[in-house]
């Protein structure tokens, strides 16, 4: 059994001519939803202290920093660039394993485009060929990969070294080292949800697989058997997996077209639960001052990610099914600022917040939720969401993730520039240079 072989040959084989309509018109929305978030969190404070611990030492600015003036080594900004677009939690999930599949490929090709440059028709075949990588990988070690591990940061070097070696020109030999390097360097606790180091995780990812690709480059060797090998991959992360899946119908079918966009700056297992507590509270006009008690039936997912009943700062917030249901509520929305320092220590949130009750039901999907309100004066109103907005099944549409886009950018660039920003993204095959995106992004 040669899978890291198989997966290498399908690389370096894969012809953007073979890539169906619907799998690259996913991967542009894909670029669109990620460059918004990573502008977005340009100025977020984890930003900031990176680029402080960083600025000694990103000597050759040879990157863009997305959304900011400072340029760094190619390295540090595809971990600046992973770290800003995941940091608001906001970047797009495949649901089915909760990986967050474009932090790492997009970070890691971007940065490498102001280095070499990259036609966007060349940027989107990488790219979908990076996330195939990842998502099969992550498909096939889930169910035993251990819980307390973050899957993008250890199955996104994968796809990040996978795209950047596409890139490259790598031939079979050296994308096979190039994923078993990518192999050995998988990690991310789930101990860091709720601090800065939890979007150090994916930025990290990013990162790994571009210097995966680049070593691997220049002959230097990793195990041939890095994914399947006995004492590999999946073996060490995902005991007991059959990682033959991970070839199954290679080139058939494409995970990038199940990829998914969040209309809310949090978990992804709290989606529904906000969902169901917007059209309440639109449906009602219901004010926290009136509501007694807050039944929300969810996964059993939800209450293990986002469990947390005081969090303590924005970050934490995130992780707080219960913060989100308030927030939800009273602002009739759940976007970055609902999940500020300011939103949880706001007396209004907490008092509601402590109103909110948690069941787990093992019958529920991952993005289905039950919530019920009961109000001081006994009357009872009930929501049932079976898919949450942004889900595969109810996907959010071009201009809700353009608005998203804009949202998020607002305040960081002009709105005449946002709008040439989100432009050149939904044309990305147009573009003879790619890294036309990264000097877009760059505030005046």
């Amino acid at each position: 059994m040669h899978i890291t072989r198989r997966l290498a040959r399908f690389v370096v084989e894969s012809e953007f001519e073979h890539i169906p309509e619907a799998a690259r018109r996913e991967a542009v929305r894909s670029l669109v939803n990620w460059i918004g978030c990573a502008v977005g969190g340009a100025s977020h404070e984890a930003v900031e202290h990176a680029l402080a611990a960083l600025a000694d030492y990103g000597a050759l600015p040879q990157a863009t920093v997305l959304g900011r003036r400072e340029r760094l080594d190619m390295l540090h900004a595809a971990l600046v660039n992973g770290i800003s677009s995941h940091v608001y939690d906001f970047d797009d999930t495949y649901l089915r394993t909760l990986l967050h599949p474009s932090v790492p490929v997009a970070s890691a090709l971007l940065a490498l485009a102001e280095r070499r440059k990259i036609s966007g028709r060349d940027f989107l075949h990488a790219f979908i060929i990076g996330v195939e990588i990842e998502s099969r990988i992550a498909n096939a070690i889930y169910p035993n990969h251990n819980a307390d591990w973050y899957i993008t940061g250890t199955a996104g070097p994968f796809g990040a070294a996978a795209a950047v070696g596409k890139i490259l020109g790598l031939d079979e030999q050296q994308m096979i080292w190039a994923l078993g390097i990518a192999a050995t360097e998988g990690a991310g606790l789930r101990q860091m949800a709720g601090t800065m180091a939890k979007s150090l995780v994916h930025g990290r990812a990013g990162q790994n697989g571009l210097y995966a690709a680049l070593l691997a480059a220049q002959g230097f060797t990793s195990s041939e058997h890095g994914l399947e090998g006995p004492r590999g991959f999946a073996m060490v992360l995902g005991r007991g997996s059959d990682v033959r899946q991970v070839a199954e119908g290679l080139g058939e079918t494409y995970e990038i077209t199940l990829n998914s966009y969040k209309p809310y700056a949090c978990g992804v297992v709290a989606h529904p639960v906000i969902d169901g507590c917007i059209r309440l509270r639109a449906q009602h006009g219901l004010k926290a001052g009136d509501i007694r008690r807050i039944v929300l039936t969810v996964h059993p997912q939800a209450l293990k990610l986002t469990g947390i009943k005081s969090p303590a700062s924005g970050l934490e917030s995130k992780w707080s099914i219960y913060h989100s249901a308030a927030v939800a509520l009273i602002n009739g929305t759940a976007g970055e600022h609902e999940y500020s320092d300011a939103s949880v220590l706001d007396p209004a949130v907490a008092a509601l917040r402590g109103r909110v009750e948690a069941v787990a039901d093992e019958e529920m999907r991952q993005d289905e939720a039950r919530v019920s309100i009961t109000l001081a004066d006994g009357r009872v109103f009930d929501c049932h969401v079976e898919h949450a907005v942004g889900s595969v099944d109810l996907p959010m549409s071009d201009a809700a993730i353009d608005a998203k886009f804009t949202g998020l950018a607002k305040g960081i660039l002009p709105a005449e520039q946002i709008r040439c920003l989100i432009g050149l993204c939904w044309s990305v095959t147009a573009l003879e240079d790619v890294a036309e995106i990264s000097r877009a992004s760059v505030p005046p």
